[in-house]
C-alpha cells in the first residue's frame, strides 16, 4: 500500500530506544526526513547511523531533556515545521500510591504528560498556520485498565486519552489531525524490567518473568513493528479522516474484561 509518506518531515521524541526508535526505523522505510529528540546523544547517534546506512534518508538529531526549562522552545527551532510530530519520550513509575511518592509522580507526569501537552501546546498553531499536520500520541492501555499497582501510570494515560480526544475533536477544523494510540505489553526492554519485578514480587524470582509474559495474547507482548506500523499508516492521509480518536493494540487485553 502506498502511504504517500515520502520526504515528508517527521519528529519523534524518546527515539533513542524501544518503541521511538521503531517508530524512526518504520518512518525512514517509508523515505522519510526524520527528526529525533532523546536525552541520550549516544543512543540517538546509533539509531541515526542504523537507518541512515539502511535507508538513506536524512537524519537529525537534537539530544534534550524535554523537561528541561527551555527545552520546548529549543524543540520547536530544531523541528517546528514538521508535518507530523510523534509524542513518544516518557514512562511513568509503577507501583502503588504508596510506593510512587510525590517526587517521582511528578516527575513522570513532567515528562510523559506534560511533555505532551507543552510540544502539542506549541507545535499546533505551527500546523494551523501552515493548514496542515498530524499529532500521533503514543499513550499506553493502562488508561483504560486502573491498576492498583500501577496507579500514577494509569491516571496519567487516562489523562492523555482525554487530551487527546479533546485536543482532536475540533482540530480538523484547523487541518490538523490529533490521535492517540494504547499499545499494551510490547518487546521492549522496558517490560522485561517491569515483568522481572512482578515475578520477583509474585513469583519469588525474578528470572521467572518468562512464566507472565506467557499469559499474553498469543504467549507473548507484541512486537515493535506491531505498534510502529500501526503509527505510520495513522500519519498518512490514508488515515485522513481519523482524529479525536484513540486505537488500542494490546491483543485484546482490554477488551477481555467481562461482568
Amino acid at each position: 500500500m502506498e502511504l504517500g509518506l515520502r520526504a515528508k518531515k517527521i519528529l519523534i521524541t524518546g527515539a533513542s530506544q524501544g518503541i521511538g526508535a521503531g517508530l524512526a526505523e518504520a518512518f525512514a522505510a517509508e523515505g522519510c526526513e526524520l527528526y529525533l529528540v532523546a536525552r541520550s546523544a549516544d543512543k540517538l547517534g546509533a539509531v541515526a547511523d542504523a537507518i541512515r546506512q539502511a535507508h538513506g534518508v536524512p537524519v537529525h538529531l537534537l539530544p534534550l531533556d524535554i523537561t528541561a526549562p527551555g527545552s520546548i522552545d529549543q524543540v520547536m527551532a530544531f523541528g517546528g515545521h514538521v508535518d507530523v510530530l510523534v509524542n513518544n519520550a516518557g514512562s511513568i513509575p509503577g507501583g502503588t500510591l504508596w510506593e510512587v511518592d510525590e517526587t517521582r509522580w511528578r516527575e513522570g507526569w513532567e515528562l510523559k504528560v506534560f511533555g505532551y501537552i507543552n510540544l502539542c501546546r506549541a507545535m499546533y498553531p505551527a500546523m494551523k498556520a501552515r493548514g496542515a499536520g498530524v499529532i500521533l500520541n503514543n499513550i499506553g492501555n493502562g488508561g483504560e485498565n486502573p491498576d492498583f499497582n500501577y496507579i500514577a501510570g494509569s491516571t496519567g494515560n487516562a489523562a492523555l486519552m482525554a487530551f487527546t480526544r479533546a485536543l482532536g475533536g475540533r482540530s480538523l477544523e484547523d487541518g490538523i489531525r490529533v490521535v492517540g494510540v494504547n499499545a499494551g505489553p510490547v518487546a521492549t526492554d522496558r517490560i522485561v524490567k517491569v515483568m522481572r519485578g512482578h515475578a520477583a514480587k509474585l513469583l519469588g524470582d525474578a528470572e521467572r518473568f518468562g512464566e507472565l509474559m506467557a499469559k499474553y495474547p498469543l504467549g507473548r507482548p507484541a512486537t515493535v513493528p506491531e505498534v510502529a506500523d500501526l503509527f505510520v499508516y495513522l500519519a498518512s492521509d490514508r488515515s485522513a479522516y481519523s482524529s479525536g480518536a484513540i486505537f488500542t493494540v494490546d491483543g485484546g487485553i482490554t477488551s477481555k474484561r467481562s461482568v
